[in-house]
């Protein structure tokens, strides 16, 4: 059986085989938009590999053929002083699962082939800060533990020295000096974490079968921390909490992928990018444009652009919900993109029961304990808890808001269990944020000056302290955190959600939903649902 598939225009294999990422990467070919090259493990290796226990055979020596036409395609050699070639190395399954599996960055940056790659661009601190985020990744893939990049003060040859020796620690062997063996480590990594905890828990909310497995999409690295002009982000190409037509996003200077969903750094917004590299906005912009008419659907990219040259890294549809799902379907069937049945079909209940998102009333927003971005609409009341442990513990009890200063996929759980969402870093695109509009929980990110794990294990902000356990409300449309249970109003329905309805009754029949219990804006739109699924 034949385990890895060159990614290129041709592969025409579904994404139960491919994976949604590598799926994504296909089309991206097809529309002939910029993709590193790479190739893709299937699924069925992953599944073979979590049956025995060990990658199936012969999977090893697809590797090294594929890595080579990889460095021959290229100009580069993995591994070598001479123009390394490094490689990225991240899961892919047929259902987007964002976050829940490992990833490994710059792969193949030997010691040496980070001295070559100092070489080759003249440029020691970004080979040195290139080699350390492979480190880094690495040891987080194969152990699930988590290695700052800068342990030390001082040189940043110490740095690596010191992450390499705690991830050899960690693993209890020394990180492989062969390119070859890391590869074959980091996609025995990425299968394993398809089974972790974090990731168990997700498929269990989503209803995504545990028997599926993971893709594992291996492409050329791309350097978003290359220089001053090069940096990485993710785009929307509609508002995902509002479905306004308008790209969307974080963006990062000087650094990769990881830095972004991590949370860990403030990310200025995606329209910076306008005026700071208008070359790569113009192409990232005119990208959304041909992948919106390719889904006929609003959509999400990871991208990087290094040295002012724009690259794809991922793209999917952008399931958005609520008010946004509301927008989105009507303005796309507006446009003439889709059908006024497509647009039905393509919002749920749920989502027009989410339409009239409640707010915190003005009065008690207008000094709330903090303030950040809004991430996921609604209001959501509960105690303090400051771990995902805690979170898990405490809402056996009742409902609990999780404060983190970032979330990580080793937060799920306390994701799940939570009723809202606060950090006090990262911004729209972060790992908290994504997160939460998958569960449709309501969430705050990036809140200024709050401060997780203060005195007694609470949070500091607006000069005070608040212990864990205390009553908070997080408005994850303005972005406030207030104490208490504060007074709460029902949000208007908009013009959107009243063309739709219109259409439903259309559909329906006007009488139709008052044979559904309550009568309701979200019956009018399932009777019209069971009208269209009936007649085919």
């Amino acid at each position: 059986m034949r385990w890895v598939r060159p990614l290129s225009a041709r592969l025409a294999e579904p994404a139960a085989v491919l994976g949604a990422k590598a799926h994504g990467l296909v089309a991206l070919h097809r529309l002939g938009l910029p993709v590193p090259p790479g190739f893709v493990v299937t699924t069925g290796a992953c599944r073979a590999f979590l049956r025995e226990g060990r990658l199936p055979g012969g999977l090893r020596q697809e590797l090294a053929a594929a890595v080579g036409d990889l460095a021959a395609a290229t100009g580069r050699r993995f591994g070598g002083p001479d123009r390394p070639l490094a490689v990225s190395v991240r899961s892919g399954a047929g259902v987007s699962m964002p976050g829940m599996m490992s990833t490994v960055l710059n792969l193949g940056l030997t010691a040496e082939a980070a001295a070559g790659l100092a070489a080759e661009t003249g440029d020691p601190g970004f080979a040195l800060d290139s080699r350390l985020r492979f480190l880094t990744t690495f040891g987080a893939a194969l152990t699930g533990a988590e290695f700052p990049r800068d342990p030390l003060h001082g040189p940043a040859e110490d740095a690596v020295a010191a992450v390499e020796a705690a991830v050899a620690r960690r693993c209890g062997r020394p990180v492989p000096h062969d390119p070859l063996d890391q590869l074959a480590a980091a996609v025995e990594a990425v299968f394993s974490s398809w089974d972790t905890p974090r990731a168990r828990t997700y498929r269990d909310l989503h209803g995504i079968p545990h028997d599926l497995g993971t893709a594992v999409v291996v492409q050329a690295m791309v350097f978003g921390n290359r220089d001053d002009r090069s940096g990485t982000g993710i785009a929307f190409s509609r508002d995902p909490t509002t479905g306004e037509r308008t790209p969307f996003g974080d963006v990062l200077l000087g650094r990769q992928g990881e830095d972004v969903v991590s949370g860990r750094e403030p990310t200025p917004p995606l329209r910076e990018l306008r005026a700071r590299e208008p070359g790569v906005w113009a192409a990232l912009t005119g990208a959304l444009a041909r992948i919106e008419d390719h889904y006929r659907d609003a959509c999400y990219t990871e991208f990087t652009f290094e040295s002012g040259a724009l690259w794809l890294l991922q793209v999917r549809p952008g399931r958005f919900t609520g008010a946004a799902a509301i927008r989105v379907a009507a303005d796309l069937a507006d446009e003439g993109a889709i059908t006024r049945d497509e647009a039905l079909l393509r919002v749920s209940p749920e989502d027009v029961r989410r339409a009239r998102t409640p707010r915190i009333a003005a009065s008690a927003r207008a000094a709330p304990l903090a303030r950040g971005v809004g991430a996921c609409p609604g209001v959501a009341v509960g105690r303090i808890a400051t771990t995902a442990e805690a979170a898990v513990r405490m809402a056996a009890d009742g409902p609990v808001v999780l404060v983190r200063p970032e979330t990580s996929p080793h937060d799920m759980r306390g994701l799940a269990a939570a009723a809202g969402i606060a950090t006090a870093r990262g911004g729209p695109a972060s790992h908290a944020a994504v997160v939460a509009r998958t569960l449709g929980t309501p969430a705050v990110v990036g809140a200024a000056g709050l401060v997780v794990g203060a005195e007694g294990g609470g949070i500091r902000a607006g000069g005070r302290t608040v212990p864990e356990g205390t009553l908070v409300a997080v408005d994850g449309t303005g972005g406030e955190i207030v104490l208490g249970r504060p007074p709460v109003v029902a949000g208007a329905a908009d013009a959107h959600l009243g063309r739709l309805l219109t259409w439903a009754d259309a559909v329906a029949g006007a009488d139709a939903a008052s044979d559904s219990p309550g009568g309701d804006d979200a019956a009018r739109l399932a009777a019209a649902h069971a009208v269209l699924r009936r007649e085919g």
